[in-house]
């Protein structure tokens, strides 16, 4: 990892933390290139079942870095490829990882920042927490997958007029649109991740991959299609060690302990 991106591991929960406060966590190359390591690495990381996303300071992510950005202009390099480069495959790597993944939203999450959090499969934010889609404010279409997961969170017709006027939505208006799950205290956000984090983490994590998978592929395929996805991913749950464990103890009357395989 680079010094501006974070990656620890802890009873069975990798924190990946954004660590630029000073620039609000906006990215530059190297932050997207340590992001996207970080991700990697959690998803192949045997000792981490879920991963917390977050940033230090007072923000969540604010985006790209416009500083970087300007000069990539001014040289004529322009967007250099990074949305294909960078952006599309961190999205992927989050929402297809195999394990669940928590946005602690503790401050802004602006453009591309917002599209991390809302390609996280829960997000939990503090009352501090303001979303912005932000493009159009600069010019720009959305990217990094906004398109695409924020009409699945709040409709077509608000994503584009969140899309459109790029109004900011603060951390109440948020829970109210169920862009988030959780909304609590500043200072709660971090105990409340890691425990819904750990919480994840005891749980059986293939089952917990097959939930993503299934609802990803639900949300772009028809029934019939959809039906079949279920069949072959039920068949792969069936095979571990989770389920078996999982029913003898329901026979016998007491709690699961899963493994994780």
């Amino acid at each position: 990892m680079t010094e501006t991106v974070r990656y620890d591991v802890t009873q069975g929960v990798a924190t990946i933390t954004l660590n630029r406060p000073e620039g609000m966590n906006s990215l530059t190359g190297e932050m997207k290139d340590g992001l996207r390591a970080a991700i990697d690495r959690a998803a192949g990381d045997a000792t981490a079942r879920a991963v917390i996303l977050t940033g230090a300071g007072r923000a969540f992510c604010a985006g790209q870095d416009l500083r970087e950005h300007a000069d990539n202009l001014a040289s004529g390099k322009g967007l250099d490829d990074t949305v294909r480069r960078h952006y599309n495959p961190i999205v992927l790597a989050i929402t297809e990882m195999a394990k669940p993944v928590v946005a602690a939203v503790n401050g802004v999450a602006a453009g591309a920042g917002a599209s991390l959090a809302f390609a996280c499969d829960l997000i939990v934010a503090s009352e501090k927490a303001v979303f912005a889609t932000a493009f159009t404010g600069i010019g720009l279409a959305p990217d990094s997958g906004m398109s695409w997961t924020l009409q699945r969170l709040v409709g077509r017709a608000k994503a584009a007029e969140l899309l459109l006027l790029g109004e900011p939505v603060r951390a109440p208006e948020a829970l109210e649109l169920r862009l988030v799950n959780r909304v609590v205290p500043v200072d709660e956000l971090a105990p409340v991740a890691v425990e819904l984090a750990r919480r994840l983490a005891a749980g059986p994590t293939v089952s917990y991959g097959a939930v993503k998978a299934s609802l990803d592929h639900a949300a772009s395929h028809d029934l019939a299609s959809s039906l079949e996805k279920e069949a072959e991913l039920q068949d792969l749950c069936e095979k571990t060690a989770d389920h078996h464990n999982a029913t003898e103890s329901f026979l016998k009357k007491r709690q699961p302990a899963f493994e994780g395989r």
